[in-house]
């Protein structure tokens, strides 16, 4: 049965100021659990209602009501488990970047950052209000990419002006995706889901991109993470040509 101390401490994780306090993050479920082991985070606590040959310490047999009140979910999966937040890694100047300026919605976040995985961008930046990619909802929406993908949190105007690479933008007015010679090292800044890119990252911006649309013209806009995977499909396409 957990203590007191640890259903105190992993509930607590739930918020971003005990996790930043504790530098720990919570991932339920065996399927994102087995992809972080894999990728050697460091494992904190773990917990499950099945059995496991392992008679490590940090290993725990619980109940599915005592799972529960581990858990951040409605219903709690099979297992939880606890992992020390890595340290950033040096930013790169090279290669293709996402920056994503004021992304807020958790399940956008994780979406792209399963995005950055599945197309091979290992350097994903995020504006400093941008939602916390360790937050409960992030981490089960990523899959496991988490631990695949370098993510800091920065200040993206000072980075995108630093920087040498060209800037894209995805905006409603900019140039047809589907007609430009993209460049394989660049920068792909992706803006807040009501909003868009900010006023001040705008004016950083080398080339504004869109997305043509071909439907109904009552649609307003498209999802970020959606738009993000079609940027990003056509900037790979744009590069193996």
């Amino acid at each position: 049965m957990p203590s007191k101390s640890q259903i105190k401490l992993i509930t607590s994780l739930q918020q971003k100021k005990y996790r930043e306090k504790y530098r720990l993050f919570v991932a339920e479920g065996p399927k994102v659990i087995s992809e972080l082991i894999k990728e050697q985070l460091e494992l904190h606590s773990f917990f499950s209602v099945q059995e496991t040959e392992s008679s490590k310490e940090n290993h725990f047999l619980v109940s599915q009501k005592e799972l529960q009140k581990l858990s951040s979910l409605k219903t709690a999966n099979t297992s939880l488990a606890v992992f020390k937040i890595p340290s950033e890694k040096h930013i790169k100047n090279q290669g293709l970047t996402i920056v994503l300026d004021a992304v807020r919605d958790p399940g956008n976040l994780g979406t792209i950052i399963r995005l950055c995985d599945w197309f091979g961008v290992t350097q994903l930046i995020c504006s400093k209000d941008t939602t916390d990619c360790y937050n409960p909802k992030v981490v089960q929406a990523t899959m496991g990419s988490l631990a695949r993908v370098s993510i800091c949190y920065t200040d993206i105007q000072k980075f995108i002006a630093e920087s040498s690479l060209p800037v894209y933008g995805a905006f409603m007015e900019g140039k047809n995706v589907y007609t430009q010679n993209l460049l394989q090292d660049a920068i792909l800044v992706m803006g807040n889901e009501a909003n868009g890119i900010s006023e001040k990252i705008e004016k950083l911006i080398t080339e504004k991109i869109s997305i043509p649309q071909f439907g109904n013209q009552t649609t307003e806009s498209l999802n970020v993470a959606t738009a993000t995977a079609i940027l990003l499909s056509e900037l790979k396409r744009s590069i193996e040509r």
